[in-house]
């Protein structure tokens, strides 16, 4: 199995929201806020190649927004999901899977693009992918709480369903090698962490955290964004989750983070702290 990590950002989050109740004293030593308490996050999808499948984790923004909801986010920044794709040096056709971790828009934005020059009709970013996705998360994305509205965007998963590239974890069964997947609900309903199976002399187990640990920054259990819907659920879920981490020697893989790809964890006298961070390849 070859991962390979694409970065599809930068974009701007507020420091405040993507640190919950943690002060911004503590947080901006390590995310340091502009003038509008701003902070630089990345846009981190991966590229995973097993065999005759190639499957796509998570697809950044996209591009079908206006100028108004991208100024929001500093964007458009100058790179695009399909770009990055190429420069990894594969097709758009090649992708024959598309994992969605969640639908919020950071995730499945560029799941679906203009399809004509005009920008009027939408359709499959990977036409010749199946796209997948918990049927829990559908319900909560095309039926949402008024706490994640204006986060599910129904032009970034809506085109799927209607042309028929859109399965369900829980009906269909992923079969991609290698991979199985771990479901959290603090964030919200039944985020699908991916977590690969490598190596055969020298097994090593990888995981795409998601927004369960969107950086490096986030390992200390109470540091949860205020996005999540569940927060004392989130940090249950990160509890049992980098204990197995630390247990098991699990390599972690970040979506947010702008400098750190990859990290292990350890026990330490304050918790569970960073061990060895970098890019995931330096990790391997």
């Amino acid at each position: 199995m070859t991962i390979t990590p694409i970065d599809t950002g930068p974009f701007k989050l507020d420091g405040g929201a993507m640190f919950g109740v943690v002060p911004k004293t503590i947080w901006q030593k390590q995310c340091p806020a502009d003038d509008r308490n701003l902070c630089d996050w990345a846009l981190r999808c991966l590229l995973v190649e097993e065999g005759n499948r190639l499957m796509l984790v998570d697809t950044g923004v996209g591009d079908k927004q206006d100028a108004k909801f991208f100024a929001y986010y500093d964007l458009p920044n100058g790179k695009t999901l399909t770009r990055a794709v190429e420069q990894a040096g594969y097709a758009i056709n090649d992708v024959t899977d598309v994992l969605l971790t969640h639908l919020h828009f950071d995730h499945a934005g560029g799941a679906v693009s203009y399809t004509d020059a005009g920008r009027t009709r939408l359709g499959a970013t990977f036409p010749q992918a199946t796209y997948w996705s918990h049927s829990d998360q559908w319900d909560w994305a095309t039926a949402p709480n008024p706490r994640e509205r204006a986060t599910y965007l129904r032009e970034n998963f809506m085109p799927l369903h209607e042309n028929g590239q859109l399965k369900f974890l829980n009906h269909d069964d992923l079969a991609f090698p290698g991979v199985d997947l771990l479901y959290m609900d603090g964030h919200t309903e039944k985020m699908t962490l991916p977590r690969f199976r490598l190596g055969t002399s020298q097994p090593r187990t990888a995981v795409f955290c998601a927004d369960l640990i969107p950086s490096a920054a986030h390992i200390p259990v109470p540091y949860v964004m205020g996005y999540d819907v569940r927060p004392l659920v989130t940090m249950d879920e990160k509890m049992d989750f980098l204990n197995r981490a630390v247990d098991e020697n699990w390599l972690l893989i970040f979506d947010h983070d702008p400098t750190c790809e990859a990290a292990t964890v350890e026990r330490t006298e304050k918790g569970i702290r960073i061990s060895q961070r970098g890019t995931l390849a330096e990790l391997l």
